[in-house]
């Protein structure tokens, strides 16, 4: 397989399983944000049943588009930098099998690919998630932009428009940093996991050539 055709396999799963879970996703968003006297949610299946009904049952997928296309690089690129590397690493050392490759190159492989997939997608999580709680009066610590309410998006290019007018560039990589230490070790640890996994069951190995 190609670089191009593990991005484009990559993205495909990637979506798939995004868009599936998406509503959970929205619903993690809101009662993660809310707290104190503005909490408004008592639980999953309250948040969800409270969202349909005061929003509509298209709230749930709030952020849905940015979610999508940030899912291209993210995990597009996750699986095609790491396939790369593993290759050029064998290819350094004179490997001739995947399975010679020791864990930490794998390790190592799998946290470059997570840094470099999770930095270009991230413009697209934060307005994924600023989209979720878009107009949502229920939370008092969003960017009011001195309007003392919650700011409320039209869309993705609205969204990526306000956050850079009234915050800079720079707001568009705002928890970038902390977002690694969660992201690219798990990243690393997943890619190697299913590959071991595959090794101890007795399955076809290689992923690519």
């Amino acid at each position: 397989m190609t670089p191009f055709l593990r991005l484009l396999a990559g993205a495909g799963a990637g979506i798939i399983a995004m868009s599936a879970t998406y509503p959970l996703d929205m619903v993690r968003g809101r009662l993660t944000i809310q707290h104190g006297a503005s909490a408004q949610y008592k639980g999953i299946w309250h948040a969800a049943n409270m969202i349909v009904k005061q929003e509509g049952p298209g709230a749930l997928y709030k952020g849905w588009l940015p979610s999508v296309i940030g899912v291209v690089p993210y995990v597009g690129l996750n699986f095609a930098v790491y396939e790369t590397l593993k290759v050029w690493t064998m290819d350094h050392y004179g490997l001739r099998d995947e399975q010679e490759l020791s864990v930490a190159a794998r390790l190592t492989c799998g946290a470059v690919a997570g840094t470099i997939g999770q930095t270009v997608a991230y413009p697209f999580d934060v307005a994924r998630r600023r989209l979720q709680v878009s107009g949502w009066e229920g939370v008092s610590d969003l960017n009011t932009a001195g309007s003392g309410k919650a700011v409320a998006y039209t869309g993705m290019l609205d969204c990526f428009r306000k956050t850079v007018k009234q915050e800079g560039f720079s707001a568009l990589f705002k928890g970038l940093a902390p977002n690694y230490i969660k992201v690219v070790p798990s990243i690393a640890i997943a890619f190697v996991s299913y590959e071991q996994i595959k090794v101890a069951l007795g399955v076809e190995f290689r992923i690519s050539e």
